[in-house]
């Protein structure tokens, strides 16, 4: 339960420094190795590489959040839900692509890890009985695979998908518990 608690605060944060703009819904663009470490300390020369692309965003005012962790870094960013669909920005996916490519040229430059690296999306959904995290593992990507922007943009807006009806899915149950039904 602390680790959901840490997860709303970073989560508000995010909201409170960077409103949302219509309709929009907060999510945690997670890449994760599943062992060893995905640091700055670990890995110097794939945040080289990260930092650049950071830079990069920030000029252009990009509206995210980018977090560090020993187990990976973490984007949080708002998800446009519009009637087409689904939709994050062009510079979001791209960094999300750099992330994963940086590994393996880290490694090249000698970075020390060279661990598999996975994809999470989640969210909160608040519900009368509290918060309750949802969460997709997309894809796992290993030293060396071929990455795009096009194939990274699919898997995440899949996975957002999933976690937006999983949230349509509980509302709707919760609703139903409280409706009261009148006896025959």
């Amino acid at each position: 339960m602390a680790w959901i608690n840490e997860f709303r605060n970073r989560l508000d944060r995010f909201e409170s420094s960077v409103p949302s703009v219509g309709d929009e819904i907060p999510i945690s663009i997670k890449i994760r190795i599943d062992s060893g470490c995905y640091s700055r300390g670990c890995c110097p020369a794939a945040y080289r590489i990260i930092d650049r692309k950071l830079s990069d965003l920030r000029k252009d005012s990009e509206r995210f959040e980018f977090e560090e962790h020993e187990t990976g870094p973490e984007i949080l960013v708002y998800l446009a839900v519009t009637a087409a669909g689904l939709g994050l920005a062009k510079s979001i996916i791209e960094l999300v692509t750099t992330i994963i490519k940086a590994r393996t040229e880290g490694r090249k430059k000698g970075d020390r890890h060279d661990d598999p690296i996975t994809i999470i999306v989640r969210r909160l959904d608040s519900l009368d009985s509290g918060d309750s995290l949802l969460e997709e593992r997309l894809i796992t990507f290993h030293q060396n695979e071929s990455v795009t922007d096009d194939l990274i943009e699919k898997i995440i807006l899949d996975g957002s998908d999933k976690l937006v009806q999983a949230a349509v899915t509980k509302k709707r149950a919760a609703s139903r518990k409280k409706t009261i039904r009148p006896k025959k």
